[in-house]
């Protein structure tokens, strides 16, 4: 559960370790505010991703569904910097599919918790294994890093791009193919 009072006591600290005056105007109700952006930005750390996965629909089609160009902002563990870009996710339904907005909103869990894209990729793609057990899914992330481009090496525009395929999709290349030119179209 987020503590929003050590959260404010920390934002104090830290602009108070920058040189700040914590009591100026401008900065007066900043600890708060952080405090509620930080509710809403990491939500997604006690929401379980089986509650959007578990209401399924009966289908005929075992062909592949894809939901491309999901947006979402997310934050690096390491520096606690965002990182947003786009999530693509297929699966081969096996007699039951999801709404196609039980996807996004699975993303929505995972990106909304400090983490690394490398383990948000894999984290998406083992909850619909799990809840919606497709014949197989493949997940593919796209994402600017703010650690990458405003600091250190200061590259912007670079993206990361990483993929996990499971079931089906990490046996079949011709399968994986095929996704990979319908998420570019």
């Amino acid at each position: 559960m987020i503590d929003k009072d050590k959260i404010k006591d920390a934002v104090k600290l830290l602009l108070q370790g920058i040189g700040e005056d914590v009591n100026r105007e401008g900065l007066k109700d900043t600890p708060d505010r952080v405090a509620r952006m930080y509710e809403e930005i990491y939500g997604g750390m006690e929401e379980d991703a089986g509650i959007h996965l578990s209401k399924t629909f009966a289908a005929q089609n075992n062909e592949m569904v894809i939901e491309k160009d999901i947006v979402f902002y997310s934050t690096c563990e390491h520096h606690l910097m965002p990182f947003y870009g786009k999530a693509h996710i297929a699966y081969i339904p096996d007699g039951r599919v999801v709404g196609l907005s039980k996807l996004a909103r699975t993303v929505e869990v995972y990106a909304r918790r400090p983490q690394i894209q490398e383990k948000m990729t894999a984290e998406i793609a083992d909850a619909i294994m799990e809840h919606l057990k497709p014949k197989g899914v493949m997940v593919m992330v796209q994402a600017e890093h703010m650690c990458m481009t405003m600091r250190g090496v200061k590259k912007p525009g670079s993206q990361t791009v990483t993929m996990v395929t499971r079931g089906v999709f990490a046996e079949d290349a011709e399968l994986k193919n095929t996704f990979l030119q319908l998420v570019r179209v």
